[in-house]
């Protein structure tokens, strides 16, 4: 009775996952989705703690609590902790830690499998080896991504020779002890596919250039889902399965998608190690720059009909959201027409700059995608440039030989007048120099973009309308 009880919990847990997705897809129902889930998932908890009361000992179900607890503090602790800056790295690494389960489960379901058919036999096996190679690959390929994210090792990709050769090599060599697992397990076997995963996966990341993380996140994400598929295989969990399967699916279509915003293959991103960076002309521009300051920039705002603001991860890190927005509603006031412009994988973690404009309450019906804002700035008086780089990049267009060609980006360069708020000259995270920096229109604003915002919105209060 309790076991059917609990699975009609997860059920209804599994449902609420589904409205989650659903509701979080727009901006005015994202708050509902954000409360399904969080309903959902308190249910599924309480469901498998009711269920352990109906199958378990006392020591097992004393065990599961102070697992939770010691869980929920420290999830509680560190996620009051990072910063919005900070999230893509965060959340590369709670992917690592999905990845860990499945291979401890793997593990779990081999040394302790219990009386098992003889019919299932073969299928129990390769759910073992499954589950590990995927959570394994999944383990270290979201620790390097949040290596690389906060910047604790090189963003630059790493280029064995071969290494294509390799990853595929892996995934043979993967399939074949499969084979012989299924036919004659033995535990070197699933020592030598947990290896293998290990290495893959960190090999798969560390070929990947900086400047395509938020499209490896994505896909993080992707493979963890897969990895909890794979572990409720195990368990015997039908809301493991369930959930797996939309996180993976759902993480699978958000890189396909980023992936077509960035001009890369899919079946490149799952190959891993279509990010590096090739030393051409396109890196090496000359030119001389042309500097702007506050007061100057205020004004040219004051007269402009129209302003895009196209803000990359270099707000996020300034924290400079806050004064954006008042800077947006001041000239909003005066009759200007403010529109904010956001590249699918503008900072490092898909809709990062989204959640940032709406924190500093910025309307949404000003904040536009890629699409529909590109044929707009043609007819633009002044784009603000604000902490972006490779997504504004021209040379994406017009350089056939840069390592970002055909990626679609912003087309900034096309207004009267771009302001470029940037610390120094240097390259973007992808390592690419811009030429935009060196266009006639383009003036740069040195320094940090929140306090250049702010002497903005301090000078433009003294410019009469």
């Amino acid at each position: 009775m309790i076991a059917a009880i609990a699975t009609a919990a997860y059920l209804v847990a599994a449902l609420l996952f589904i409205l989650s997705l659903g509701g979080l897809s727009k901006h005015e129902s994202s708050q509902g989705g954000l409360w399904y889930g969080m309903t959902g998932m308190a249910l599924a908890l309480v469901s498998t703690l009711v269920l352990m009361l109906d199958i378990a000992d006392s020591l097992a179900i004393a065990l599961l609590l102070v697992a939770v607890a010691i869980g929920g503090a420290i999830g509680l602790w560190r996620a009051a902790q990072v910063e919005m800056t900070g999230m893509p790295q965060f959340i590369a690494l709670l992917h690592s830690f999905v990845g860990l389960a499945a291979v401890l489960i793997g593990w779990n379901g081999w040394l302790e499998h219990g009386d098992i058919a003889p019919a299932l036999e073969g299928i129990h096996r390769g759910e073992v080896f499954v589950g590990v190679f995927i959570g394994g690959v999944t383990f270290t390929g979201s620790i390097v991504a949040f290596l690389k994210l906060s910047a604790r090792m090189k963003s630059a990709p790493l280029v064995l020779p071969g290494r294509n050769v390799l990853n595929l090599g892996a995934l043979v060599l993967f399939a074949a002890l499969t084979a012989w697992f299924v036919i004659a397990p033995d535990l070197a076997l699933l020592i030598a596919v947990t290896a293998l995963a290990l290495l893959l996966g960190w090999h798969l990341v560390a070929s990947i250039g900086g400047g395509d993380m938020p499209v490896v996140v994505s896909m993080l994400n992707s493979y963890s889902g897969w990895a909890a598929a794979a572990s409720g295989f195990l368990l015997g969990n039908d809301l493991l399965i369930i959930t797996g399967a939309l996180v993976g699916s759902s993480g699978a279509y958000l890189s396909f998608i980023m992936c077509k915003a960035m001009n890369r293959s899919f079946i490149s991103v799952i190959a891993g190690g279509f990010g590096a960076v090739v030393a051409t002309k396109s890196d090496e521009v000359e030119g001389e720059h042309r500097e702007i300051g506050a007061h100057e920039t205020a004004e040219l705002l004051a007269n402009a009909t129209s302003v895009i603001i196209t803000p990359g991860f270099g707000m996020a890190v300034a924290q400079a959201q806050y004064p954006v927005a008042e800077l947006a509603k001041l000239l909003r006031a005066r009759g200007v027409e403010v529109r904010f412009g956001i590249h699918p994988v503008a900072g490092r973690l898909p809709g990062h700059m989204n959640v940032l404009l709406a924190e500093a309450k910025v309307p949404y019906d000003i904040v536009l995608e890629m699409d529909e804002v590109n044929d707009d700035f043609a007819s633009t008086s002044v784009v603000l440039v604000i902490g972006a780089n490779d997504t504004v990049n021209p040379a994406a267009a017009e350089d056939p030989t840069s390592p970002i060609a055909g990626m679609p980006v912003l087309k900034v360069w096309e207004a009267e007048e771009v302001i470029v708020f940037k610390r120094s000259m240097a390259a973007g995270y992808a390592g690419v120099q811009n030429p935009l920096f060196f266009r006639e229109n383009t003036r740069m604003l040195f320094g940090d973009a929140k306090d250049r915002v702010d002497e903005i919105v301090r000078a433009l209060a003294l410019v009469k309308r």
